[in-house]
């Protein structure tokens, strides 16, 4: 897949649905009694990359204060989606044990990975951080891990929802309607190809954690070194 491709249609087309207001309104990130939970590998980015995010998330606020934004402890970047968050789904009903250990098995002998953030694009509903890795070892990582846990017929609904390629955060959704939205889409402008930094990645987290990854809701089950 051609990332920078990727981003830039995406953006393209979000930017029409923006503008003529047909974006989407998430119904639940507020809603108290979403239980949507699901099992995932994440990397976190360093608190240099995430200060940075929040300078542009702050100006987005200042057009668009009624949306949700994502807190630092929130921000993200799904390595795998391991069991898709579906109603009712609870940690107790698998062991963790066996997820830490075939991952662990899948780490001997990985190599060095980089991240580079820089860019925005958008969706219909929210809008994300441009990652680009700087070669293939994280998905030369996501297919070893994908077919480590399927040997291993560990509970999993890996690429149910889609076959993750990239390497975005995702940091704002839509929760309301939106007042301003040229104001918006020129903010987003600004920033579309602004440099957040990069960074190696040093840990990768399992986690059991809700729709949208906040804090509160989410627990972090064990951390891999790397």
């Amino acid at each position: 897949m051609n990332l920078q491709e990727h981003y830039t249609q995406l953006y393209k087309a979000s930017v029409h649905h923006i503008r003529s207001g047909a974006y989407e309104i998430d119904p639940n990130i507020h809603n108290d009694h979403d239980n949507r939970f699901g099992l995932s590998l994440i990397i976190k980015p360093p608190e240099s990359v995430r200060n940075e995010i929040q300078k542009f998330l702050s100006d987005l606020k200042s057009v668009a204060p009624k949306q949700y934004f994502y807190p630092n402890t929130d921000i993200h970047i799904t390595l795998l989606s391991i069991v898709s968050c579906y109603e009712g789904f609870d940690q107790i009903s698998i062991n963790v044990n066996d997820y830490i250990n075939t991952i662990n098995s899948s780490l001997v002998d990985v190599g060095e990975m980089q991240i580079i953030c820089k860019g925005i694009t958008a969706s219909p509903s929210c809008v994300l951080i441009q990652g680009f890795p700087t070669d293939q070892s994280i998905q030369t990582l996501r297919d070893k891990i994908r077919s480590e846990i399927r040997s291993a017929h560990l509970k999993e609904s890996m690429d149910a929802r889609y076959l993750i390629q990239t390497a975005h955060a995702t940091v704002f959704r839509f929760s309301d309607t939106l007042e301003h939205n040229d104001e918006f889409l020129s903010v987003l402008d600004s920033y579309r190809n602004h440099n957040f930094g990069s960074f190696k990645v040093d840990q990768l987290h399992l986690v059991y954690n809700d729709w949208y990854h906040r804090e509160h809701r989410s627990e972090t089950l064990y951390k891999f070194e790397l």
